[in-house]
């Protein structure tokens, strides 16, 4: 009587045993995962009918070895916990994925030399492939400059002049959008709740805001200045509210999170939005459509970001790209809601 061989459930099945199941040799079983041509269409059949009937998984390690390819990007990110940064990492991860690379990423409470310098370490000896790097401040921006890179890198985040290419949204033209159509809409300045200062962002909108304020002829007031939370927009409300009746009448704050803290002090003052004091914000996150007036922002297209980075890092990779500063700027789009109606004459 013949004597059923049986494989111990604690072992997954190896690419010899797919052989065995389909008849065929070890070679076939490597060719077939390859795609390689020369495979009759009956013998292909065989071997992914025994893939699937054993659920075979391909060794990813054994693979890097023989092909020297991890297809493994890693990410250095920070500031995860906010709208922006967070959405740039799903994008990037998402994108990936359907590039058909793993990502490994390492967060930053800080981004110093040493920090960056760790990481990037780290993701090399995981063997990545290349690197996106969150550039969002000054900080950052010195750290990769000083860096050699034992990869390709790509930034996001920041418009920079490192010569590393990179993905950034024109902040300044976000800001130049929102501050104009509050101006369009009868008023005669614009007040700004600017980010932190360490923050390139940051710096971009307050410069696409003085901007607008400057050719229509308009001095700018000093600007605020919040740490991107609710609670500093509040305090920052707070201020603001003291100057209804002394020419404020409109309010451009640098994120929809200050914005929301900005509204409720405001309210609490007794001042009505939009009718005393027009309030927008920036980057269009999914509660500022709730928002109590629902609130005017600036849309930043994360998503974008995500796919044209990760396709700037394969091109760089593949070597379908020079590694010179190759920038890509994607434009942002107003959203208009009821925080901003036009200004009565």
């Amino acid at each position: 009587m013949e004597q059923l061989q049986v494989r111990s459930p604690l072992r997954p099945p190896t690419m010899a045993d797919v052989a065995r199941r389909a008849g065929v040799s070890h070679q076939t079983v490597s060719r077939v995962l390859g795609g390689h041509p020369n495979v009759r269409n009956e013998t292909r059949a065989k071997v992914l009918r025994a893939i699937e009937e054993m659920g075979y998984r391909r060794n990813s390690s054994a693979r890097a070895l023989a092909t020297r390819r991890t297809r493994t990007l890693g990410v250095i990110a920070s500031h995860t916990t906010l709208y922006g940064p967070a959405s740039t990492l799903f994008a990037l991860e998402e994108a990936a994925r359907a590039e058909g690379y793993l990502v490994s990423t390492v967060s930053l409470r800080e981004m110093t030399v040493a920090t960056f310098s760790e990481a990037l370490d780290h993701l090399r000896d995981g063997g990545v492939e290349g690197v996106v790097a969150f550039a969002p401040g000054q900080p950052a921006v010195a750290a990769l400059a000083e860096l050699r890179h034992p990869f390709p890198v790509v930034t996001v985040g920041s418009q920079h002049g490192l010569g590393i290419p990179g993905v950034n949204v024109d902040q300044r033209l976000g800001a130049r959008l929102v501050t104009g159509h509050l101006l369009a809409a009868g008023h005669r300045s614009v007040w700004h709740l600017a980010g932190p200062g360490d923050w390139q962002e940051a710096a971009d909108r307050v410069a696409g805001w003085r901007a607008t304020l400057e050719a229509a002829g308009v001095e700018a007031p000093p600007p605020l200045s919040g740490d991107w939370s609710p609670l500093s927009g509040y305090r920052a409300g707070q201020e603001l509210a003291g100057w209804v009746g002394r020419g404020l009448t409109a309010v451009f704050v640098a994120n929809d999170q200050m914005a929301l803290g900005v509204l409720r002090a405001l309210r609490e003052a007794g001042v009505r939005t939009p009718q005393d004091v027009a309030v927008a914000g920036f980057d269009d996150i999914p509660e500022s459509e709730f928002f109590a007036p629902p609130l005017t922002t600036v849309r930043q297209d994360f998503s974008a970001v995500g796919a044209r980075s990760i396709t700037l890092l394969l091109d760089l990779i593949e070597g379908r790209a020079s590694s010179g500063a190759t920038r890509i700027v994607i434009e942002p789009h107003l959203v208009v809601r009821a925080s901003s109606s036009p200004y009565p004459p």
